[in-house]
């Protein structure tokens, strides 16, 4: 198994309403210098979360405990730039399951989904409520039926995902994951050939 398997997540959420979020600021690219997936975490919004001395900005959200759990919800046109994978490390790493805007770069739309994160795209109206929840609310992420729900207010969102990737998450599977759980009928079909 490659990845957390997604079923149904309850949990706080991290709000960063800014628009237009790149991968050079989700990961710069100075960090790009590894090539397993692990410890990407550290550096996710590096320039954002702290100071050139390395110390840490107060005022950015991933610096204030108030905020944690394993949603972050983003701005409009979430992962736009270049087509590093390492971003969609850097979210998965840092512990969020899942990101949620109105509006996904498909590069990263599909980086996040091939390991393991689940992007949600929803409404702007949605998207807006969802920003305008205190810090102890919760969201609930149900992948089998494709929504998520907004807990205090019983306000619920459909989301789109591609029927592959949803297997996938579901199980916890990357690509060579899911070719090795079908390797029965693979074996099978190829005996059976003529």
């Amino acid at each position: 198994m490659a990845y957390d398997k997604f079923t149904t997540l309850t949990t706080t959420a991290v709000p960063l309403p800014i628009e237009n979020v790149d991968t050079d600021q989700i990961i710069p690219a100075r960090f790009l210098k590894a090539t397993e997936r692990v410890g990407f975490g550290d550096n996710l919004f590096r320039d954002w979360r702290y100071n050139s001395d390395n110390t840490p900005k107060e005022d950015f959200v991933l610096n204030n405990p108030k905020y944690n759990g394993k949603i972050l919800i983003g701005g409009k046109n979430f992962g736009s730039g270049s087509s590093r994978e390492h971003a969609a490390w850097a979210v998965y790493d840092y512990g969020f399951r899942c990101v949620v805007s109105s509006f996904f770069a498909d590069i990263f739309k599909n980086n996040a989904l091939n390991n393991g994160l689940l992007p949600i795209t929803v409404s702007e109206s949605f998207l807006a409520s969802i920003f305008g929840l205190g810090k102890e609310a919760t969201l609930s992420v149900c992948l089998e039926d494709q929504t998520i729900t907004i807990d205090a207010k019983g306000a619920i969102e459909t989301f789109e995902i591609n029927a592959y990737k949803k297997t996938c998450l579901l199980n916890g599977y990357d690509d060579i994951d899911y070719l090795l759980s079908n390797k029965v009928a693979i074996e099978n079909f190829e005996k059976n050939r003529k």
